[in-house]
């Protein structure tokens, strides 16, 4: 658990409780009592009205509650035109659970910032991914999320159709397609599939192992490996 979550765990522990201490706190959070006796030092010289000492326990004064999240209009220009890009360039699920994240930060900012949100003068046009491709694309991104295989009929660029099990590593928007990144069972090596020529595709119970050498950490350093080595030819060329 990242700290600012531990953090923000313990302010609302304590909202709910009459006497919180340290021991409980440390067996709940898992982390030792000097890291919450530290914690708790923060808390306290950060403003949050807590009362208490080591040893005996701590509460928080009744009615607090944490500050309105506070977003700069740059930010929540940004969230905005995040979300009407994942609106037209994203499957169903992954739009709603954006827009999903703008109603929630919404009902929390203060009042100076509601209806920023709606002002924004950022769009991303309404053109849409085809259905089939999005239909892939939420089926590809579950299979990324638990190391599935999948088998895919993919078209080249020259109408070449062929038969490939690969490893999906992730997904890359480059903003006019989508493309998987993988392994290939059948080229041995890393390939990167179009959404859009992927004719059909089944995803395997079986899961791919976490194994050296194909991982999203090693495609993408192979892949930079290749531009650093094609720049380098290029100025030795000039």
């Amino acid at each position: 658990m990242r700290r600012a979550d531990r953090l923000f765990q313990i302010v609302q522990f304590l909202r709910s409780r009459r006497i919180t201490t340290a021991h409980w706190l440390s067996e709940v959070l898992e982390v030792s009592e000097r890291t919450v006796y530290r914690d708790m030092q923060d808390l306290m010289a950060s403003g949050v009205p807590i009362e208490g000492e080591a040893g005996v326990g701590y509460v928080i004064r009744r009615g607090y509650d944490l500050p309105p999240l506070m977003f700069t209009r740059d930010e929540l220009a940004a969230l905005t035109l995040g979300a009407r890009i994942l609106n037209s360039w994203a499957d169903p699920e992954l739009a709603m659970a954006a827009q999903s994240v703008l109603s929630k930060v919404e009902t929390v900012l203060p009042d100076s910032l509601k209806g920023e949100l709606d002002q924004t003068r950022l769009f991303s046009p309404l053109v849409r991914i085809p259905a089939q491709t999005a239909a892939f694309m939420g089926e590809l991104r579950n299979a990324v999320d638990h190391r599935n295989k999948v088998a895919i009929t993919y078209t080249r660029a020259d109408g070449e159709s062929s038969q490939r099990t690969i490893w999906p590593l992730g997904l890359f928007f480059w903003g006019m397609v989508w493309t998987l990144g993988a392994w290939c069972e059948l080229r041995q090596a890393f390939r990167n599939f179009r959404l859009d020529r992927i004719e059909s595709l089944q995803i395997h119970d079986a899961q791919y192992p976490d194994q050296p050498g194909r991982t999203l950490k090693d495609m993408i350093a192979c892949e930079k490996k290749k531009m650093d080595e094609t720049a380098t030819w290029s100025d030795d060329g000039r």
